[in-house]
C-alpha cells in the first residue's frame, strides 16, 4: 500500500487525469439512468417493432440517407426535431424507437422527445451500425 500513496504522490497529475475521467464516466451513465429513456439493441428492436406501431425515428442528416434507412422510418434530422415536433404528435402514445448512425444523437432525440411529453421513447443502441452488424435488412431509396 505504501508504493500505492508514493506512486500517486509522485504523480498527481495522472491521478489527476484518472479522477477526471472516471468522474466523468459517472456522470454520463448517472445521465443516462435518470433520462428515463430505454436502451434496446437491434434484436430488441425488432421484438418492439413487431408488437405493435411502433415508429421508427431516423434523425440522421439528409447526406446520411444514401446509407438506407431502417424500414419505413420517418427522416427528421436531430437539428429539425425541435421545430418538427407537431408531425409527431399522433404518434405520443406509441413505442418510438430512434436511430442514427452510431446511437449518440439519437440519444439525444430521445431527451428532446421525453422533453416534449412523450413517453415511450427508445434509443437503439449501436445506431444503424449496429443494425447492420445484427445483419438487419436495410431498405435503399
Amino acid at each position: 500500500m505504501q508504493e500505492y500513496l508514493h506512486f500517486a504522490s509522485n504523480h498527481i497529475l495522472l491521478f489527476a487525469a484518472l479522477a477526471a475521467i472516471l468522474a466523468t464516466i459517472a456522470w454520463v451513465e448517472f445521465q443516462r439512468i435518470g433520462s428515463g429513456v430505454k436502451h434496446l439493441d437491434a434484436n430488441e428492436a425488432v421484438r418492439l417493432m413487431n408488437q405493435d406501431d411502433t415508429l421508427v425515428l431516423d434523425v440522421r442528416e439528409d447526406a446520411e440517407l444514401r446509407e438506407g434507412r431502417i424500414g419505413k422510418a420517418k427522416h427528421i434530422p436531430l437539428r429539425d426535431l425541435d421545430k418538427r415536433l407537431k408531425e409527431l404528435e399522433k404518434h405520443r402514445n406509441k413505442n418510438i424507437i430512434v436511430y442514427c448512425r452510431s446511437g449518440a444523437r439519437s440519444a439525444r432525440a430521445c431527451a428532446v422527445l421525453r422533453k416534449a411529453g412523450f413517453e415511450q421513447v427508445t434509443n437503439l443502441r449501436g445506431g444503424l451500425i449496429a443494425w447492420r452488424e445484427a445483419k438487419l435488412p436495410v431498405r435503399k431509396r
